[in-house]
């Protein structure tokens, strides 16, 4: 018999929104380790709010923030206005952000003012932090082998906005730079200061961009340390050179592998004077010759470095085709920072997940 196409609405329900999530469903495992995380947080949350104490509305729960700011970054939502339209009808962001059928969708704005308050904080850095420990728990890390490299961020800004810091081109069209040379110590964006002038090869067109660094262990591709710079031609090595004093170990010798652009004099000097090994891959072209010679060449380790440094590419393209650091729609580098650290936070999930299927 033909249905019928009608519908009405009961007056109660007592339908709960955990009955619409699959119990197979990815994001159960994410939402049980994020309330993990951010039970150990509790103590920074309250701190965030100690100023606010004598009075005014209350804020959005920072907990009920963070696993927005997650759902945005797995879900590929361009926008913060976007993300609370979807939250408003989908049962499923609902349930993992923590809202009931019932409860009012925050504004947009309401909801990037609050985002912006967990920069002073570190809280997003904290997230990842869990992130990294919930690997080192599951025996996941190796703790001895690393792979470093970095990714260019393209700014939130355009050509037009680059102008002479003596402003001498104020009264001169911004697409009009017939004649005139660019450089980031004479010119910069008035829309996105801190972003630098920047390309990664002579082949590509210099662009408002900052960098992205990471740390990965290379035993199942997991980053374990995260790093925002400005661009810079120096950056990569800096910032390496910072996260392996974060790992390093004064007992146990600790590898690391890079490409040909971290093969330079000072920075395998830093990573010995570290106890780091440092297997980077010979820039034979490079004047003066490698850094690395057949004393680190010869053993077997170095190849095997060499091979698994490739897999740090996997966090690169996750977040850059899935996450938003191909072009961050934020200015300024704490924010870039911000938005970096979470997106390597939720690789570590999704890897973790799908390690979690492998090994129950």
């Amino acid at each position: 018999m033909r249905g019928a196409d009608s519908y009405s609405e009961s007056l109660f329900t007592t339908v709960k929104l955990e009955d619409f999530v699959p119990a197979s469903h990815p994001l159960r495992p994410i939402r049980t380790w994020i309330n993990e995380a951010l039970a150990k947080m509790d103590e920074r949350f309250s701190a965030m709010y100690e100023a606010d104490i004598k009075g005014g509305r209350p804020s959005i729960a920072p907990e009920k923030l963070m696993r927005a700011m997650l759902l945005q970054v797995l879900y590929s939502i361009r926008s913060e206005r976007q993300l609370m339209e979807q939250v408003t009808y989908n049962l499923l962001f609902r349930w993992f952000v923590g809202l009931s059928i019932d409860d009012p969708v925050w504004n947009h704005s309401v909801f990037s003012k609050n985002r912006d308050r967990l920069i002073e904080h570190e809280a997003v850095t904290q997230l990842f932090n869990a992130t990294v420990e919930m690997a080192k728990a599951r025996g996941l890390l190796s703790g001895e082998h690393f792979s470093v490299d970095g990714t260019l961020i393209q700014a939130w800004a355009g050509h037009k906005s680059i102008r002479r810091k003596d402003g001498n081109d104020d009264d001169r069209p911004p697409e009009n730079w017939h004649g005139e040379k660019r450089s980031n110590d004479t010119h910069e964006s008035k829309t996105d200061p801190d972003s630098r002038l920047y390309r990664k090869s002579n082949a590509a067109p210099a662009l408002l961009s900052y960098l992205g660094h990471v740390l990965t262990d290379n035993r199942h591709g997991l980053v374990v340390d995260v790093h925002t710079t400005q661009a810079d031609g120096k950056a990569e090595r800096a910032a390496a050179a910072v996260m392996l004093g974060d790992v390093r170990s004064d007992t146990q010798r600790i590898t690391v592998g890079a490409d040909k652009a971290y093969d330079t004099r000072g920075f395998v000097k830093e990573c010995r004077a570290l106890n780091v090994t440092p297997h980077v891959a010979q820039n034979l072209k490079r004047n003066g010759g490698s850094a690395i010679d057949a004393r680190t060449t010869r053993h077997a380790g170095y190849e095997i470095s060499q091979i698994k440094r490739k897999c740090i590419e996997q966090c690169f393209g996750w977040g850059k085709s899935v996450g938003p650091i191909r072009q961050v729609m934020v200015r300024g580098l704490a924010k870039v920072d911000q938005v970096f650290t979470l997106t390597m936070a939720a690789y570590n999930l999704t890897r973790l997940r799908g390690l979690a299927e492998v090994r129950p």
